[in-house]
């Protein structure tokens, strides 16, 4: 659906580009879908060695201290249970990732900005309930001006989401790489194949 798709709003360390570790919770989900929960594979061992975390996979690759040989991880799961924040913080990623990367005027992707559904010049406030994501085109043609008036209409009604539907909305958004020793962690209702 959107493999391919990419945003600027999630920035990629270059050490996440090479062997990354995808972290698990106690209870074996990731920290997070969207941004992926990945450590650095210097992280991952790191936290191996401290017994942190349990190795669950690797990769082929190793690396070599003097006197040791170890398998790069590529997936770990704490020992210790996180607890998911349960309340969404109003952000600007936040906020595109609710409304999936789209204006929801008139559905375009990327160049994304955000709009006042009801404009600050006329009592507006910066909430959830009022402010969703908008292309430059149609938030210039919007302006100060009512939704009738600027002849636009809402995809959807803009309000606050809770943690757990940002959370599964993340999992529609998958990065660039998948190693294939994640993919048994990540897609929880995906169908078995027989």
């Amino acid at each position: 659906m959107a493999g391919s798709f990419r945003t600027s709003f999630v920035r990629e360390p270059n050490s996440l580009r090479h062997n990354p570790a995808l972290v698990l919770n106690a209870d074996y989900r990731p920290l997070s879908y969207y941004p992926l929960s990945l450590w650095t594979w210097q992280d991952a061992i790191k936290a191996a060695w401290l017994d942190r975390v349990q190795i669950i996979a690797e990769y082929d690759e190793v690396v070599h201290s003097p006197s040791t040989e170890i398998r790069i991880p590529s997936v770990v799961v704490l020992k210790d249970y996180v607890q998911p924040q349960k309340k969404v913080a109003f952000t600007r990623f936040n906020l595109f990732l609710r409304d999936e990367f789209k204006c929801q005027y008139c559905g375009a992707r990327g160049d994304l900005t955000f709009d006042h559904v009801i404009p600050r010049a006329r009592g507006g406030v910066t909430s959830w309930e009022n402010v969703v994501a908008a292309c430059s085109r149609c938030n210039l043609r919007k302006g100060a001006k009512s939704l009738s008036q600027a002849g636009l209409s809402l995809r959807k009604a803009p309000r606050q989401p809770v943690a757990e539907e940002l959370r599964n909305q993340g999992r529609k958004f998958p990065p660039n790489h998948l190693h294939e020793t994640w993919l048994d962690f990540l897609y929880w209702d995906a169908e078995l194949q027989a």
